[in-house]
């Protein structure tokens, strides 16, 4: 074989074998890189949502609290009076915005926690911004609503005690009747604990089969009389009850906000 070409055919198989080394390692670095992207793609995303109860020693007070509401949310044991208990209130149990209040022993708050692996971070984060997007838009639609509701006249009111009172509170001007928040709020707790499905099975007016119904604990007859209009016949209606109530005091006492006991 000629020199020049032996000379070629060594540089050749030189070459073609730096052209297999060459094209093998872009071949395992291709398979690797695959096949990390796969494995990536593939890894699961693991969320675990957990219950917790934390316990609460003291709460402040904010606009619109009242007892009840404060030891529904807060599961207190002993209920609203236990809280009262505690911090020596008494009838008319008045609390005020920003007031501390202690809470016994026991109250806790449920509260969630969640974990998750950093493989499903850039999905939560996702899920995240989807979850605001959705939020910013129902906030928009609500101020909407709020604003539509507001221009037509049309007032809303919390369907709880407070969201009672201050719908009652609105009907009892239209009629001249007087009474407060304080004045009616004090009396319903002494009367039936906020419940206006309460009824008294026990005393001299159940006896004589014309117990005493709702929030104010008024009897039918007394109902019926007092009744303002344009509310609900129904006794155990929360505005019927308190409005129909807080007309009877007003005519007997001067106003809901002289009782201080069973009237």
């Amino acid at each position: 074989m000629p020199l020049h070409a032996a000379i070629r055919s060594t540089r050749t198989r030189r070459l073609r074998a730096g052209g297999a080394v060459a094209l093998g390692s872009f071949a395992l670095a291709c398979t690797v890189g695959l096949g990390t992207a796969h494995a990536a793609d593939a890894a699961p995303a693991t969320t675990v949502t957990k219950a917790q109860s934390t316990a609460r020693t003291a709460y402040t007070v904010q606009s619109g609290d009242h007892l009840i509401a404060i030891a529904r949310t807060l599961n207190v044991p002993g209920g609203w009076q236990a809280i009262a208990s505690a911090n020596n209130l008494s009838s008319p149990y008045t609390i005020y915005p920003g007031q501390v209040l202690k809470l016994p022993a026991g109250t806790t708050a449920k509260t969630a926690s969640s974990s998750a692996s950093s493989s499903s971070a850039s999905k939560a984060a996702t899920a995240s911004k989807a979850s605001t997007a959705s939020t910013s838009s129902s906030s928009s639609s609500s101020s909407s609503a709020s604003t539509s509701a507001s221009s037509s006249g049309v007032k809303t009111y919390a369907d709880n005690l407070d969201g009672w009172i201050k719908e009652s509170l609105d009907v009892m001007a239209k009629h001249n009747i007087p009474g407060s928040y304080n004045g009616i709020y004090r009396n319903v707790i002494r009367e039936s604990s906020g419940n206006p499905k309460a009824i008294n099975l026990w005393d001299s007016n159940a006896a004589k089969g014309i117990p005493s119904k709702g929030l104010l604990q008024v009897i039918q007859p007394t109902f019926n009389a007092y009744h303002v209009s344009g509310t609900s016949w129904d006794i155990y209606d929360p505005i019927a009850n308190i409005t129909a109530a807080c007309n009877y005091a007003y005519h007997r006492y001067g106003s809901i906000d002289n009782v201080n006991g069973p009237y």
